[in-house]
């Protein structure tokens, strides 16, 4: 797969036009080529690819996941509601997320969630708790429940999980459960592991396979394996790139040797997304500090995820033709008056002028899903590029968003 997309410099300046800056910009057919390069990789015969909505949440790209047989991995009700408002039938959709409160769970099962990873004793026991009311058992006859891993050797220190050692009392717990309703309607069957923020590097993930595999036997009705995310995405282009088919075939060796089979569910998180879109944005000032320039744009970095989510760097390419090959180390700064708030520092960039396009690439993950009104700017509008044509998916903000739900 290409590294990012990047429009065209012909391109850029027509959707600019038409949907005017900033802009984000997906690329519709790079999407459901990388979700089926994904899929391709993995040739164990039975898994399920499920797209993390924390990524990006936007319908029209929910759609496309939905289009391509994928499921949903959802961390929190919301990441749950789009996904209904994209058309994902309820089954389809894996809850694995931390810290619901009571009436948050009790949403969950009345959308009819049916798989979900629990990332606490005291979770699990709150779900068995909601759920032995006659008006929830009457709703979901069958509920199949997993645990998120908290295993030191493989997580680290990590706030995310329940320890192995607890697992015998989380079966308790549900075991409780079931007796309660005279019925075995909840099964702890699956185990979910995170390994954390996503990484480039393959073996991080082969080398603990065996060691998750050996965890999930621990539970006596293990029946699906929840692997995903922290699958990391090359921000610095001509860096490490996870390998697909390396690890695919490392778990489908392992997978293939359980007897009875258990279900492996995929989540690659920004993988799936973060290369298939770029942030457009237009030059509004130009300044020199002696050999180094200052750009300012019209958008901020309250438009691009924190810098901890992608490492602080992402490429920064100009879209404006230039006379002269030389490039200049470049500030890229935007429009309010925080001190930090940089795109990219020491880019180098050819000698821009106000009117000229740059475009921020790999936001396709963390992006749109994390702009907020930092300072107080409306966020930019997103259009989708699918078969050589371009919409409008989500409307670009006024200022009248800013109090929408205010009262005075």
């Amino acid at each position: 797969m290409p590294t990012a997309f990047q429009p065209s410099t012909a391109l850029a300046a027509d959707l600019l036009r038409v949907y005017g800056s900033p802009l984000y910009v997906y690329d519709g057919d790079r999407f459901l080529q990388t979700l089926h390069h994904i899929a391709q990789a993995i040739p164990y015969p039975r898994t399920r690819f499920h797209f993390a909505t924390v990524t990006n949440g936007s319908v029209a790209l929910l759609q496309i996941v939905r289009d391509a047989g994928w499921g949903l991995h959802a961390n929190t009700p919301g990441d749950i509601y789009l996904g209904l408002q994209a058309g994902f039938e309820p089954r389809a959709i894996v809850y694995s997320g931390s810290n619901l409160s009571r009436d948050d769970m009790a949403q969950v099962l009345t959308w009819g969630v049916a798989t979900l990873n629990l990332d606490s004793l005291t979770q699990l026991e709150q779900l068995c708790e909601i759920y032995q009311t006659q008006d929830s058992a009457a709703k979901h006859p069958s509920l199949r429940l997993g645990l998120r891993l908290n295993d030191p050797a493989l997580t680290g220190d990590s706030r995310i999980g329940v320890r192995p050692e607890e697992f015998a009392i989380a079966q308790a717990l549900v075991t409780r459960a079931n007796e309660s309703i005279g019925a075995a309607n909840l099964k702890l069957c699956g185990l979910h592991f995170y390994r954390g923020t996503g990484t480039n590097a393959t073996q991080a993930f082969t080398q603990v396979i065996d060691r998750v595999v050996s965890l999930g036997q621990q539970l006596p009705d293990w029946a699906y394996l929840d692997f995903g995310g922290g699958f990391g995405h090359p921000y610095r282009h001509g860096g490490a790139v996870f390998d697909w088919a390396v690890f695919g075939e490392g778990i489908t060796a392992k997978l293939n040797q359980l007897s009875p089979p258990v279900e492996l569910v995929i989540e690659p998180g920004r993988a799936a997304i973060a290369g298939c879109a770029a942030l457009l944005t237009t030059v509004v000032s130009v300044k020199w500090q002696g050999d180094k320039q200052i750009a300012g744009v019209d958008t901020t970095v309250a438009n691009l995820s924190v810098p901890s989510v992608h490492g602080g760097y992402r490429e920064i390419v100009a879209l404006a033709p230039s006379s002269s090959p030389q490039t200049y180390p470049t500030d890229v700064c935007g429009n309010t008056t925080y001190s930090r708030d940089y795109l990219g520092r020491n880019c180098q960039l050819p000698k821009l002028a106000p009117g000229d396009t740059l475009a921020v690439l790999d936001v396709g993950a963390y992006g749109y899903a994390m702009a907020s009104h930092f300072l107080h700017r409306p966020r930019p509008a997103e259009v989708l590029l699918q078969a050589g044509q371009h919409r409008l998916i989500r409307r670009r903000e006024s200022y009248q968003t800013l109090i929408h739900n205010q009262i005075f």
